[in-house]
């Protein structure tokens, strides 16, 4: 392509003029990333890569609905353009009537800056991160550690246009940072992870400091058997599982009865009280620091997503206000059948429980229980109560008055977040956190530590 329609805003242009379809929607998203990774105290690898990806959506009106086509493809050229239009307009022509569908959104204000560059990342800027890094192994290695991790760095810029006239525009950097120190025999391991919009705040001494730490409480060990004890969640762990519940927060699912917020008898379960304490669980893609797009991206249509709602504005949504469930995650559709407010789900989570309490005053006040690193592996097993499963990693410690004795054996535990909610006794002060085992799709969370006084380890779990 020439310098001229390669520019993304062009391509989105040129794809809606090639549409004979009776409605368009293009979507190009341009991505960069950065990155550095290193194992044994010492820079292994770094990269920088470019790329863009295109998706068209054509909606085909007919007697018995309007149908929907979409097609992704990544690297297309000016010749490949026409091509993938028309295989979204087939891929329209060729389904049925499309379930979600509802009119092309209008009337959202052209973004001032469409016709922009899209925004780039490149190692400048690790340009602070990577000498401190530096000074981070020579103090690990000066203490017989070894560390070993990667830190990533993600621009993309969508720019959004449609055959209604929407022309949308937004970009995201996403950062995350996750290092692992070990000791030099394998037998112990402390994990902590962050999450960054330009590594700006990101200080990896005070992480191999706060590692070193966790190091030293694991060298004395303690086995302990599966059963129910009061446990200490960190953030990263209440921010894995607080993902998974709002993923799992349909109102439409709900209303029909499949999961655990369905009420009992027909209905939701919005205005219930879930929990005595007063969390306040929310998504704001205005959120400092934690901005997320500030409306609907959708690049294909399922649960509670539709290209139908594309451009759609996304606003601040509290989905548990003061411990009552207050939303439930909605598109135009599935509101208009279920009689909910139409509330697309955010990409960011904070929750706020009225305290400011650091994890380190929570130990200080245990007389005998767990406090651990993080989760992972984490699964569903009852849809219906939210029942998950999963794998304590990288430290379980034994709290015992007030003070970190030890690690214990990892464990599998059976718990759900929305039974957890209800059985929190004390939360912690919110903090900016990478969930680990979701951290590669949701990245931009802020919650506090929370004390379980029965949380379920059902089993031990061994070589983890």
């Amino acid at each position: 392509m020439s310098a001229r329609t390669n520019r993304p805003h062009e391509i989105v242009e040129r794809a809606l003029e090639l549409s004979r379809a009776d409605g368009c929607v293009v979507i190009a998203d341009e991505h960069s990333t950065a990155n550095l990774r290193w194992a044994g105290n010492a820079l292994t690898t770094n990269g920088v890569t470019r790329g863009r990806t295109l998706t068209v959506v054509a909606t085909v009106d007919g007697g018995r609905g309007t149908a929907s086509g979409v097609v992704s493809r990544s690297a297309v050229t000016r010749d490949e353009l026409e091509p993938l239009v028309r295989a979204a307009e087939a891929a329209a022509r060729d389904a049925g009537p499309a379930e979600d569908a509802q009119p092309l959104v209008t009337g959202v204000p052209e973004a001032p800056d469409f016709a922009d560059p899209p925004a780039e990342t490149s190692s400048a800027v690790f340009a602070d991160f990577a000498p401190a890094l530096g000074e981070a192994f020579a103090r690990a290695r000066g203490g017989g550690r070894e560390l070993y991790g990667f830190a990533n760095h993600e621009m993309v810029s969508t720019y959004l246009g449609t055959s209604t006239g929407l022309r949308l525009r937004c970009d995201l950097p996403t950062g995350t940072l996750e290092l692992n120190a070990k000791s030099p025999d394998r037998t112990r391991s402390a994990w902590a992870g962050r999450t960054t919009r330009d590594f700006k705040d990101v200080d990896p001494e005070a992480l191999d400091a706060e590692l070193a730490v966790r190091l030293s409480w694991a060298e004395r060990r303690v086995d302990l058997p599966a059963g129910r004890y009061e446990t200490l969640l960190p953030p990263t762990a209440v921010a894995d599982l607080l993902v998974y519940q709002l993923w799992s927060a349909s109102g439409r699912d709900a209303a029909e009865g499949r999961t655990v917020f369905s009420r009992p008898g027909g209905g939701t379960r919005v205005g219930e009280r879930l929990s005595e304490l007063p969390l306040t669980l929310r998504s704001d893609p205005a959120e400092p620091g934690l901005e997320t797009a500030p409306f609907v991206i959708a690049h294909s249509s399922g649960g509670d997503q539709s290209v139908f709602d594309n451009g759609l504005p996304v606003h601040a949504t509290e989905w548990i206000r003061a411990g009552e469930l207050a939303h439930l995650t909605t598109t135009r559709h599935s509101a208009a059948l279920t009689g909910l407010p139409v509330t697309p789900a955010g990409d960011n989570l904070v929750m706020d429980g009225g305290t400011d309490r650091s994890l380190d005053e929570m130990v200080a006040g245990t007389g005998r229980g767990l406090l651990l690193t993080c989760l992972w592996y984490i699964r569903e097993v009852d849809p219906a109560t939210l029942l998950l499963t999963g794998l304590t990693r990288d430290g379980v410690y034994l709290v015992e008055n007030g003070e970190v004795t030890g690690e214990v054996n990892n464990f599998r535990f059976n718990e759900s977040p929305v039974s957890l909610l209800g059985r929190a006794t004390e939360a912690g002060r919110t903090e900016r956190t990478l969930p680990r085992e979701w951290g590669d799709w949701f990245t931009r969370a802020a919650v506090p530590a929370l004390r379980i006084p029965d949380f379920h380890m059902s089993s031990v779990s061994r070589g983890v």
